[in-house]
């Protein structure tokens, strides 16, 4: 097995956790967090560092996933992003064997596809993103670097979603509609229109 390492150890990391063992290629060897305060091991894997030793880790694994989590706030895991990037790493794309990829769809590198999603054909998903459980991409649909569809979203066909955008739990996207830049979409909201850069609709 290719060995990786995680940076963040919160909820969502415990999710990636989960994605990662079950698709049985890669072997976690440890977990990045921001300070060294709580050193206990998070699903019986350790914590082996801070950012500042993140130069001499990635020498030995270079492979990574970021697993802080995005809700309102995409900035940290986009820095977070560029950090490793300027340190080399590498950054695998990870698919819940028990979601649904189309071989048509493409997704950037350091995406996670959660359990019981759908991604549908000619589906373009950035780099950096969150496809959260159940939700569903449908075909021909968007969505740029650093953004989070979240649990049972429905991004229907020819959507576009601009970076660092967030979908929240439920909501439904209308076919056709273009989503800016820096977009939050509240939990069970029904986008019916066009929504301009960093507007907030709840």
């Amino acid at each position: 097995m290719k060995k990786i390492l995680l940076i963040g150890g919160g909820g969502h990391c415990h999710s990636c956790i989960d994605i990662i063992e079950s698709e049985s290629i890669y072997k976690i060897m440890g977990i990045i967090l921001p300070t060294l305060k709580n050193l206990k091991p998070i699903l019986g894997y350790p914590v082996i560092g801070t950012e500042k030793n993140l130069p001499e880790l990635l020498k030995q694994i270079p492979n990574i996933l970021i697993c802080i989590g995005q809700i309102k706030n995409f900035k940290i895991r986009k820095k977070v992003f560029e950090l490793l990037k300027s340190y080399k790493a590498n950054f695998p794309i990870f698919k819940s064997p028990h979601a649904y990829c189309s071989r048509y769809a493409i997704l950037g590198e350091g995406t996670i596809q959660m359990h019981g999603s759908i991604i549908n054909a000619n589906a373009q998903i950035g780099v950096n993103c969150i496809v959260n459980s159940k939700s569903l991409i449908e075909h021909d649909v968007i969505i740029q670097a650093h953004c989070h569809i979240s649990t049972g979203a429905i991004i229907n066909g020819g959507v576009k979603i601009g970076e660092g955008s967030f979908v929240g739990s439920g909501s439904i996207i209308k076919e056709g509609v273009k989503i800016g830049k820096h977009v939050i979409i509240g939990a069970g909201q029904t986008v019916l229109k066009d929504i301009p850069d960093k507007a907030t609709i709840k």
